[in-house]
Order: structure tokens, then C-alpha cells, then sequence
């Protein structure tokens, strides 16, 4: 069981810190942690939200996700992988228009792409979060 050292960061976010052996962790701990900072083992940690790690909190000694925060990374994700998305069905749009085509799917597929992020708001677990997708 490996330990490690866990404080509050400047960001209000944890921090992590796994000595390389040089030192002990205790060493490590008094050398290069601020006051307040604990040791504990890895296994207590979160790491299967480990793509919430900036929405982790430290809270009266136990780590643990911040779903507000969980959310807002979320949405950050599902902005950055709709945007290509978006963009081709803007392309698909101008060609639909060109040629007199039908637009209708292509402004439904649009304005799903745009309300991907209200499924976030929606979600009430991390679960929920680690699951949504723009496909």
C-alpha cells in the first residue's frame, strides 16, 4: 500500500504528493508541504474519478469530488469534443442550403450538440458525469 501526502492547494483543489525514497515521506512531508498536510494511503483517494482530479476537495481529512465542480469540467469536455462536431454540421448546413436540400436533421443535430452541456446540469451523480458523451 503506497502512502502519500495530501493538502489543499493555493486553488482550493488537492494536492498530491508521492515521495521518490530519497526521503522518508515524513521527511517529505516536513520539507516540502505546507502545515496541515496528511499522510495517507493511495487507496483512500478517489482515483476512479480521477478525470474530476480539479474538483477534488480535502474535507476534514478525507478526499472527496465536488459534483458543482465535477459538473463544470463536464461541461468543459463536452464543449471541446462538440466543437469539431459543430463545425461539420455547419458545413453540411451551407451545402444542404446550396443545393435546396432538406434541413431539418441538420438543425436538430445542431441544436442537440448545443444543449449537450444541460445533461450535465442535470446529472446527480459522478457516474452520470463519466458517462455523458456528444455520441
Amino acid at each position: 500500500m503506497t502512502q502519500v501526502i495530501i493538502f489543499t492547494n493555493s486553488k482550493g483543489g488537492v494536492s498530491v504528493c508521492t515521495p521518490t525514497n530519497d526521503l522518508t515521506i515524513e521527511e517529505v512531508q516536513a520539507k516540502d508541504t505546507p502545515e496541515g498536510s496528511l499522510i495517507v494511503d493511495s487507496d483512500s483517494l478517489p482515483i476512479e474519478y480521477n478525470n474530476f482530479f480539479n474538483a477534488w476537495r480535502l474535507v476534514d481529512g478525507v478526499v472527496s469530488v465536488d459534483l458543482a465542480s465535477a459538473k463544470e469540467i463536464t461541461k468543459t469536455r463536452l464543449r471541446t469534443e462538440r466543437e469539431p462536431l459543430l463545425v461539420a454540421q455547419d458545413v453540411a448546413f451551407q451545402r444542404a442550403l446550396e443545393s435546396g436540400a432538406d434541413t431539418t436533421a441538420i438543425v436538430a443535430e445542431k441544436q442537440r450538440l448545443r444543449d449537450i452541456t444541460q445533461l450535465a446540469d442535470q446529472a446527480t451523480t459522478l457516474d452520470e458525469l463519466k458517462e455523458l458523451s456528444v455520441n
